[in-house]
């Protein structure tokens, strides 16, 4: 089963973490967690361990609509919100990654036809995010 989507860009770290954020807000996203990877591998494990991942930070989106219907359907979906962006780029690559979690995860979790739509929804619109940075989302997993 494939749990992301994937696009590969040909932007900085810094532009393609910002284009993120905007893509994610044209289709109803708002970040409410963020997470240095690299920070933190830095302040806990040590230079080594932060140079080994590169530049790497997880983005907690949530689309509020769309995680009130999934809450109303499922109060268990909780647990996998909110969704889950990553932009990430190696120590010498010259181009940068960015994944989102593929919403279809959910309904795999649950039978709900109510989930499926939600995840349907959330689908197209991470797809969208993703195409707006450039190019065709490829699934991973």
């Amino acid at each position: 089963m494939s749990y992301t989507h994937t696009v590969t860009v040909p932007l900085d770290w810094e532009e393609a973490v910002q284009r993120t954020r905007e893509a994610l807000a044209a289709q109803g996203f708002g970040i409410l967690s963020e997470i240095d990877v690299r920070a933190t591998f830095e302040a806990k494990l040590g230079a080594d361990a932060a140079e080994a991942v590169g530049d790497y930070v997880i983005l907690g989106a949530c689309n509020p609509n769309l995680a009130s219907r999934a809450l109303a359907a499922e109060p268990d979906m909780g647990a996998l919100l909110p969704c889950n962006v990553v932009v990430r780029r190696g120590k010498d690559a010259d181009q940068t990654t960015i994944q989102a979690i593929d919403p279809q995860t959910m309904v795999q979790l649950s039978g709900s036809a109510a989930v499926r739509e939600v995840a349907d929804d959330a689908d197209a619109r991470l797809r969208a995010a993703l195409a707006a940075l450039g190019g065709a989302p490829e699934q991973a997993g």
